[in-house]
Order: structure tokens, then sequence, then C-alpha cells
């Protein structure tokens, strides 16, 4: 990768942690990457390109830090819950993401709704190729992997974030006894 184009992803992944999407412009990614704003356009045709091929590199970075919390000594119900709470955390506490969580829910801008979508598209898809490996050696049954990749995140989502609005924040460790009783159990082999 170029230093240019280094430098303009860094100026803009800063700039929309910052001020959001919506609010960046491409003259302050400019002057963030000390470039000039048609240099810019040279490796981006628009600012949506530009978020497109930062959350290309934040789903590349995710998935590198869910498969390093995979143990293959361990069972699939503790590595697919270790994968989860990575990629969690890794949403939580990554600066950009958590912008971008919060434009899509207060303002709602269509390219960051669709960016943080094919977010989730692909964690659901890292998930289902866990799943199909899994069935693939007899760690699991037969299943639906597609609802069940979807179900196993969005479960993983609604006892972190959606439980706490109204409830006292369960403990990773009620978290995975609950995923274990309601999901992981039914997935045993027979």
């Amino acid at each position: 990768m170029s230093e240019k184009r280094k430098q303009i992803i860094e100026a803009a992944t800063k700039s929309f942690s910052l001020f959001g999407y919506k609010a960046t412009t491409m003259d302050q990614v400019a002057k963030m990457a000390n470039v000039g704003k048609g240099t810019i356009y040279t490796f981006f045709k628009s600012k949506e390109e530009l978020l497109e091929e930062i959350v290309s590199s934040i789903i590349s970075e995710i998935k590198c830090e869910a498969d390093a919390a995979i143990d293959p000594r361990l069972s699939f119900n503790e590595n697919v819950q270790r994968a989860l709470q990575r990629i969690f955390t890794f949403r939580k506490e990554h600066e950009l993401t958590i912008k971008l969580l919060q434009e899509v829910r207060d303002i709602g801008t269509p390219a960051v709704r669709d960016v943080m979508k094919r977010l989730d598209r692909e964690m659901i898809a890292y998930i289902r190729e866990k799943i199909e490996e899994a069935m693939a050696k007899g760690e699991i049954r037969s299943c639906d992997v597609e609802l069940t990749a979807f179900l196993m995140f969005k479960m993983y989502i609604a006892l972190n974030v959606e439980w706490e609005k109204e409830h006292e924040p369960l403990s990773q460790q009620k978290i995975a006894e609950l995923f274990d009783l309601y999901l992981l159990k039914g997935l045993s082999p027979r």
C-alpha cells in the first residue's frame, strides 16, 4: 500500500472516529492526512468508498482477533463463546465502531447503516464457517448453519447490550452459562 493511501486511510479513520461519518468532510481528511483533496480522489472515488475500505480492514482485524481466541484443545462450545466474546469486545472498544454504531442509532446515516450491516453479515459468516467445521468434525449435530450463526451472534449481542439497558449487566460467566443452556446444549451430538 502506498504511503499516501495509508495516510489518507489513517486520517479518515481518525476523523470518522472523532466526528462521525456524516460530519466528516473530504477537506478535513485531506488536511489531517497532509495531502491535497485531489490526492484522495486518486485513491477513492467517494467518502463512502473510503468508509468501505476502512470497514474491510476492521472486519479483517476482528476475524484475526476471533481466530486468536480459538484454542484447538477446547470444545466447540468453549471456542465459539471465546470467539464471540473477542468479536464483541473488539466492537465495543474500537473507537470507530463505537462512533459508527452511535451514528446509526442517532442519525441513521444510510452509508453507515449499510457498512454496519455488512460488518454483522461478515461476523455471522465467520461464525457459520466455525459451525460448519464443528459439524464436519462431529462436535455438533447437523443444523441450519445460517440460522444458527445468526442466532448465536444476535443472542450474544442481546445478552451483552440489550439486557444492560434495563437490568444489571451480566458477567461473562453468566452469559456463557445462558449461551450453553439455551443454544449449545441443543447442538450437542446425540
